[in-house]
């Protein structure tokens, strides 16, 4: 039987089945219609909501039936072809996801942006090269005043506000006025000479002398003590006279006894009782007054009152708050003139940098400067500086043998790290992981942070000729990311090192030790953790900053500048400080610049040999050993300590004639030093 005839029989029996239905429920048939309504109904409305999600059927999508094998035929060719065809769609959405997904096979803008970005730093850290900087500042108020947020305060404003926040009713030193003060209160007939007997002072003088004599005999027998072998320890009673003969125990005794004295007087008194008594009911009722307050108009009398509401707290916060007013001088007058230069000369192969800061002030009527000349030279483990840079320091701590600026000899002083510190981690290898994990960390970070800026309308790119430029933020959380990656890619390199150098440490080694407790403290937190810590410090601390570079590159992928912001301040400053860095790395701009001529001069091939601070120091020591010295010999001729005797110093000095002439003295002692301190000398000379 064919399936033709099937089929035809089929829906023969379905209509005759039908028929024999609908003559039976024929009386049910109004319902039957109502109840097919009310389902269509129901079913449109479902279809509605769900058009936006619902898949279409198979067979309803011309595209995919012809990916879809047909497993009812058998035929082999149509089988290969749908096969072929499958094998196709499912390259294609393999591809597809890629792209979507996988953007190192398929980069997108921002990630094309990190790519250019990193093979430029990663050339710019191997290449020798100089740079010109120059620093601007600028404030601007913390909120904008067209800012939704403008009159609010910061979360840690109003915390200490509240906190600090005390009401009318309690007690202040203001409170308290002359008028309550009657001096008809006071009536003299009240103090009766009679009752003041000068017997009685007499004999508690006499007390008080006995007892002082007493305390004195005890005192000697402490002080006559020759047994150097024994340690006696000799405890006085600490009894303190006035002019009365009163002892500070009468006055204890009768005024402030034990029983008088009560702690929780002090504890009430104290800043630090409140945190006992904080409760979010009381810090909530606090915080709407301290917002009503601010509401009330603000004349003299209520500013008054509103100044003294928060307490030396409030004083203090709006002591630090600095008004539009004040931003706007602060531009005017400082910042406006003010810039920070530098010139910098790098060189990796040597591992050192070279560079001059300098810190100027220039107006119409007022130029001044201040220039540093600074080096590091991570090879041979030292850093150089001027010494008109460390000459004051020095000067505080040693100022007879500090040196004028016409005594030196150089314009530099060079400092090395003890041989005992570089044996341990030689500065070189740790240069060389810092430099490493600087790139491998930021090459670690999302290629959303990383972005390709148009160019066309910036003006420092026309200057520098960039062809390209990539902007980087670095807020809190990327800079904590950087920090921690940075510190675990620097312990890795360090590991590595001395897991390559196991003769140079050995089990138990300092350094060996020290890697690995830090290795361990690494796997406790991820470099994320870190990013979340600096975001939580900017949330309720003081202070918001957050730093912007670009990056602007040639063709061929070489950094030709940089331009960076860095904007710190905080709500309780009342202001934002943006410092503008803008860096150039063309030899042109460093050719020109007013600040080379220094730095050739400090560093150049022809400046004069950096004066060896190390020397110096040991110098100093030697002097300091020698004058020791001379002290010590003195106190070891003989017969010195005989010659002081306590009794006739004691006797002597009783008679008012104490056998000291301080001229006779000072010319005396002067000359003994001076011989004794030749004799050190000698001695030392000799060894």
């Amino acid at each position: 039987m064919s399936s033709n005839h099937i089929n035809n029989h089929n829906r023969q029996r379905y209509s005759e089945m039908t028929s024999h239905h609908s003559s039976i429920n024929n009386n049910d048939h109004v319902y039957q219609v109502g109840k097919l309504t009310s389902i269509a109904l129901l079913v449109g409305t479902t279809s509605l909501a769900l058009l936006g999600c619902q898949s279409s059927p198979a067979v309803s999508s011309p595209a995919l039936s012809k990916s879809m094998i047909d497993f009812s035929t058998a035929d082999s060719a149509q089988s290969q072809a749908q096969g072929r065809a499958f094998n196709a769609s499912l390259t294609a959405k393999s591809e597809r996801y890629q792209q979507l997904f996988y953007q190192e096979k398929y980069p997108n803008t921002d990630n094309q942006a990190k790519s250019h970005l990193l093979a430029a730093i990663r050339q710019h850290l191997a290449t020798e090269h100089v740079s010109v900087a120059q620093a601007n500042y600028q404030a601007v108020p913390f909120i904008d005043p067209d800012s939704i947020d403008a009159g609010s305060s910061s979360l840690l404003r109003t915390i200490i506000e509240a906190y600090a926040y005390k009401p009318d009713g309690d007690y202040d030193e203001s409170d308290y006025d002359e008028s309550d003060y009657d001096e008809s209160d006071y009536d003299e007939s009240d103090y009766d000479e009679s009752d003041y007997d000068e017997s009685d002072y007499e004999d508690r003088q006499t007390e008080a002398m006995a007892e002082l004599a007493a305390v004195s005999a005890e005192s000697n027998k402490c002080n006559d003590n020759e047994d150097d072998d024994a340690y006696e320890v000799c405890v006085v009673e600490d009894v303190n006279y006035d002019e009365n003969g009163y002892s500070r125990s009468d006055y204890q005794s009768e005024s402030y006894g034990e029983g008088n004295y009560d702690t929780d007087d002090y504890e009430s008194d104290s800043a630090f009782s409140k945190l006992s008594k904080l409760n979010p009911k009381s810090m909530i009722e606090q915080y709407e007054a301290v917002q009503m307050a601010k509401q009330q108009p603000e004349d003299v009398e209520q500013g008054s009152q509103s100044a003294t509401s928060t307490g030396v707290i409030g004083q203090m916060l709006s002591m630090f708050h600095r008004t539009p007013e004040q931003i706007a001088a602060s531009n005017a007058y400082q910042y406006q003139n003010l810039t920070f230069n530098s010139v910098s000369q790098y060189k990796p192969k040597q591992r050192q940098l070279q560079s001059v800061y300098s810190y100027d002030y220039v107006t119409p009527t007022i130029a001044s400067s201040i220039q540093i000349p600074l080096a590091f030279d991570f090879n041979h483990s030292k850093v150089a500086v001027d010494p008109s840079a460390i000459m004051p320091i020095v000067a505080l701590v040693n100022p007879e043998n500090t040196p004028l600026p016409n005594q030196m000899t150089s314009h530099t002083v060079s400092f090395g790290l003890p041989e005992s510190i570089t044996a341990q981690l030689p500065p070189a290898v740790l240069y060389d992981a810092a430099i490493a994990a600087i790139q491998s960390s930021m090459a670690e970070l999302a290629p959303e942070h990383f972005s390709a800026v148009d160019i066309r309308s910036d003006a420092f790119a026309k200057e520098v000729g960039a062809s390209r430029a990539v902007k980087v933020y670095f807020g809190s959380k990327q800079s904590g990311e950087m920090i921690g990656k940075t510190l675990k890619y620097m312990t890795k390199s360090l590991q590595d090192y001395v897991d390559a150098n196991p003769q140079k440490y050995p089990d138990g080694a300092m350094l060996k030790t020290a890697l690995a407790k830090v290795q361990l403290y690494n796997k406790g937190y991820q470099s994320a953790d870190v990013g979340a810590l600096l975001q939580l410090i900017e949330a309720i601390g003081p202070i918001s900053f957050n730093q912007i570079n670009y990056y602007y590159l040639d063709r061929s992928d070489r950094l030709l500048a940089k331009q960076q912001r860095v904007n710190i301040g905080g709500d309780l400053m009342g202001s934002t400080t943006s410092v503008l860095n803008q860096i150039r790395y063309d030899k042109r701009s460093f050719n020109k610049h007013a600040l080379t001529p220094l730095l050739t001069e400090s560093f150049g091939a022809n400046a004069k040999a950096a004066i060896d601070g190390n020397a110096w120091m040991a110098e100093q020591r030697q002097q300091k050993d020698r004058l020791q010295t001379a002290r010590d010999a003195r106190y070891d001729y003989s017969g010195s300590s005989d010659d002081y005797n306590d009794d006739d110093y004691s006797s002597d000095y009783a008679d008012g004639d104490s056998g000291y002439d301080a001229a006779e003295y000072d010319s005396a002692d002067s000359q003994d030093d001076t011989d004794i301190e030749d004799d050190a000398d000698n001695r030392v000379d000799d060894q």
